[in-house]
């Protein structure tokens, strides 16, 4: 919801004409993307020939203290920079620093301190050095809310350059309040859930150079590249991480080695520490070191605990390839309609969705029951510990569904939520309906339809409501009220009604595939979908765009007459009297008792609000209707059927 004022000062134009009805002139202008083609973004919505986009490779070694719930460690940052601009500076991201009780997330929303739910100092950077041609040196630093920038000793060329950035740091792990990663206490221990660990690299990219919002919550925005990380914890403290073990000699026991190996090739949940099991086997003294490697992700993040039961299955990956679903929770977390059946829930999220849309790429897909709940990163995501039933469902399709978005396609987060989690709620209905025949189908949580009910029904409320925002709003300028309202539940429907009702499956899903393979690794804006899905189907959506996407229009739509025509036809008028313009299905039904469904474009109402639909000889015609199936948002249905007079 972030990229708000270049498309809607150009998007918006005519929008008092809008507020007033329908208008074919504004419902079609013409439509301006924010975002320019040149060399770098092709007007087919593909990365252009001259595309670029930096790389940050990162050596992380890291040391968790559970009597002081804190962390420190070192970060060997190797940052390329493949842009065409010379850099005299660089910009790390600070993100603990918005649990300081003056960050400027606190300001835009102080209530978390109002509720007196704690803060933190933040990150403590101990020191900044740059390795540049062969010297190493100590870096000047202008720390500034949630971002810090670096200035170079000597400025780095573009096309290829490189550097390495050494930063020490360490930071107090929040409680619960930390929201998206915390520590907390359970039967057996405790549990760290440990993301946003590490300073990182800010994005510098062809269209605002550095993007250095602060962190006020609205998520990421990160490059690509390979992290090797070590952390060291107690003995008795199993880590699950982003990515692949490089060690289990070093950190398994003999037992949790075999185990895991037998899950490997298991379709069916293998337990590697059973919950009866629980730290029975591991040491107590001691510290150990377990390191993990992940390649091609924007991030990692890691959970470590000394009260984890752990299970296992393999993932089936089209191709013949396979990657590994696992599981850990407390004893608490126990049960057969709990997280007991974790591991088969992401096990066929991750097979369903690379079935239907790309191929999973990395070796893990984890799911942590912890203190930190309903937050996703690479291969790794976190959930509730008391979560069961078709919550524990949904949540963990939901949150390993973001392995796709924005995880895979690098969506910008803090100024784009809609698209990551918009597109990952498009895509968990379908693994709602697939999961063991529809077992918890259809989805309806509060992402979604609140009430239930039919989705374009649930939507209409919002689409009313003068206050609620366009999906094209800044993401940090939305208020809770309209968040998933609009930023989840709106796009979602947006693609559901765009699959289902504008394009149809069979111009919709390749071009969706295509995109998600097209940009994989990379940094995708709203324009380059919009003018991606358009010339991949061959359609001109820019009244779809403007009227879903950039405003928040109503839809409404009627038959106000029946009339018979000289040549024997029969007339049906249709109307458009709302600023919202879709294609719809005309039902005519005959005295007979028959129907015929005359599909109408959206083009019916392109030159005007109304127009006459004919309908051949042959038969009397006895009733009209519009959307008779119910599958378009329109709030008066009263007007939708009309029956013709003898």
């Amino acid at each position: 919801m972030r990229r708000s004022l270049p498309l809607l000062s150009v998007a918006l134009l005519g929008s008092s004409a809008l507020a007033a009805g329908y208008d074919p002139h504004a419902a079609f202008a013409p439509l301006t993307l924010p975002t320019p083609v040149n060399a770098y973004r092709s007007g087919s919505g593909q990365p252009g020939l001259s595309y670029w986009q930096n790389r940050a490779d990162y050596q992380i070694h890291a040391t968790l203290d559970p009597k002081a719930h804190s962390l420190s460690g070192e970060a060997a940052i190797a940052y390329t920079n493949n842009s065409p601009d010379t850099l005299d500076v660089l910009w790390l991201q600070l993100d603990q620093n918005m649990y300081r009780p003056n960050s400027r997330s606190h300001a835009a929303d102080g209530a978390s301190l109002r509720k007196g739910e704690g803060s933190t100092d933040g990150y403590t950077i101990e020191s900044v050095e740059v390795e540049q041609d062969g010297h190493r040196v100590v870096a000047q630093t202008v720390e500034s809310d949630t971002r810090l920038q670096v200035r170079l000793p000597s400025a780095l060329a573009g096309h290829g350059g490189k550097l390495t950035l050494h930063v020490r740091y360490r930071f107090a792990i929040p409680g619960a309040f930390g929201g998206r990663m915390a520590w907390g206490k359970v039967k057996g221990g405790e549990i760290y859930d440990l993301a946003q660990w590490y300073p990182r690299m800010a994005v510098y990219d062809d269209i605002r150079g550095w993007d250095t919002l602060p962190y006020l919550a609205q998520e990421f925005y990160l490059e690509y590249g390979d992290f090797d990380y070590w952390v060291t914890v107690p003995s008795s403290m199993i880590v699950a991480g982003s990515g692949a073990l490089q060690n289990p000699d070093e950190v398994l026991t003999p037992r949790e080695k075999q185990r895991l190996a037998k899950a490997a090739a298991s379709d069916a949940t293998v337990k590697i520490v059973a919950p009866s099991e629980i730290a029975a086997e591991r040491p107590r003294a001691g510290t150990r070191t377990w390191h993990y490697r992940m390649e091609n992700t924007r991030d990692v993040a890691f959970s470590a605990s000394d009260a984890f039961a752990w299970d296992a299955a393999r993932i089936n990956l089209p191709g013949g390839k396979t990657s590994l679903a696992m599981s850990y929770y407390p004893a608490e977390s126990v049960g057969p309609k709990a997280w007991d059946r974790s591991t088969q829930y992401v096990k066929d999220t991750v097979e369903k969705m690379s079935a239907r849309w790309h191929p999973y790429p990395w070796p893990a897909a984890i799911n942590i029951a912890g203190p930190a709940s309903g937050m996703e990163y690479p291969g790794i995501v976190f959930d509730g510990i008391e979560d069961k039933d078709a919550p524990l469902f949904w949540i963990t399709a939901h949150e390993i569904g973001h392995s796709w978005f924005p995880m895979m396609v690098g969506f910008d987060e803090r100024r784009d939520a809609w698209m990551d989690e918009g597109f990952n709620t498009f895509i968990d209905i379908f693994e709602s309906e697939d999961f063991n025949h529809g077992e918890f189908a259809p989805k309806r949580d509060s992402e979604y339809a609140p009430g239930g009910g039919n989705p374009v029904d649930e939507i209409l409320p919002v689409l009313a409501d003068p206050n609620a925002p366009p999906i094209l709003s800044r993401a940090d300028t939305v208020i809770e009220k309209y968040r998933h309202p609009v930023t989840y539940f709106k796009s979602a429907l947006g693609l559901v009604l765009l699959r289902e009702e504008i394009l149809g499956p069979e111009r919709f899903d390749p071009a969706f595939r295509r995109f998600i393979a097209t940009w994989e690794f990379r940094h995708p804006k709203p324009a380059d979908f919009f003018r991606f899905m358009e010339s991949e189907t061959g359609e001109d959506l820019s009244w779809w765009w403007r009227g879903w996407y950039a405003t928040n229009s109503t839809y409404d739509v009627a038959v106000t007459k029946i009339a018979p025509a000289k040549d024997g036809r029969t007339l049906v008028t249709v109307e458009n009297h709302d600023p919202l313009v879709m294609p719809v299905t005309l039902r005519v039904s005959f005295a007979d008792g028959g129907h015929r469904d005359i599909r109408l474009p959206a083009e019916t109402w392109i030159r005007k609000a109304s127009n006459e639909v004919p309908v051949p000889a042959g038969k009397r015609v006895v009733a009209a209707e519009l959307d008779p199936d119910h599958k378009l948002p329109d709030h008066d249905r009263s007007n939708n059927r009309m029956t013709a007079q003898p």
